[in-house]
């Protein structure tokens, strides 16, 4: 148990059977009555995000989330194949508990898998990711803006905007924040 006064930035804890991460947080103590602790959470298992005051007093359980590096090996239709770097035991993860995060697997990518008590919450990418480019339309003779952008077909098969002057078969960096070209590889 923790008392809400002390959260700080990324402590999880289990409220109303789910598991949240605390992403904001503020102290009030207003002029007359008692103070209270203003919480902005993100549910682990859903990835909604929600507003939450609390009491000043109140303590709330911890939860305590596992995270296990892993290396994406490969998929086999919706199932996706990972391997603990440890001790090489392999697991098996559905497209529908990845979420988002299948557009940038590609075969021997670390990442780490979250859970908590045995249950999968997802995944964490690393920051940016390099792929290769391997459809997009050639840059169109002097058009010489530097902000335009074409579409490009990834080797995942995510699609983005890049620049002009990407060709196909280069590799560039993709940030897995926003799913937007950041530069060359």
């Amino acid at each position: 148990m923790i008392n809400v006064n002390d959260f700080k930035t990324g402590i999880t804890i289990k409220m109303d059977n789910n598991i949240y991460q605390v992403v904001e947080f503020q102290h009030v103590k207003p002029g007359k009555g008692a103070a209270f602790v203003r919480t902005k959470l993100k549910n682990l298992r859903t990835g909604a995000t929600i507003e939450h005051t609390f009491n000043s007093a109140i303590k709330v359980e911890t939860a305590r989330i596992e995270r296990q590096d892993m290396q994406f090996l490969y998929a086999m239709g919706d199932v996706y194949y990972f391997m603990n770097m440890d001790d090489y035991s392999q697991i098996e993860l559905n497209k529908s508990s990845l979420g988002n995060d299948v557009k940038f697997l590609k075969e021997n990518i670390n990442v780490t898998i979250v859970s908590y008590e045995g249950e999968i919450l997802g995944l964490n990418l690393p920051d940016k990711i390099e792929m290769k480019v391997i459809k997009t339309e050639p840059a169109v003779k002097g058009n010489t803006t530097s902000s335009v952008m074409k579409d490009a077909t990834l080797e995942t098969g995510m699609e983005i905007k890049v620049p002009i002057f990407i060709d196909e078969g280069e590799s560039i960096i993709v940030s897995t924040k926003d799913s937007s070209y950041v530069s060359r590889a």
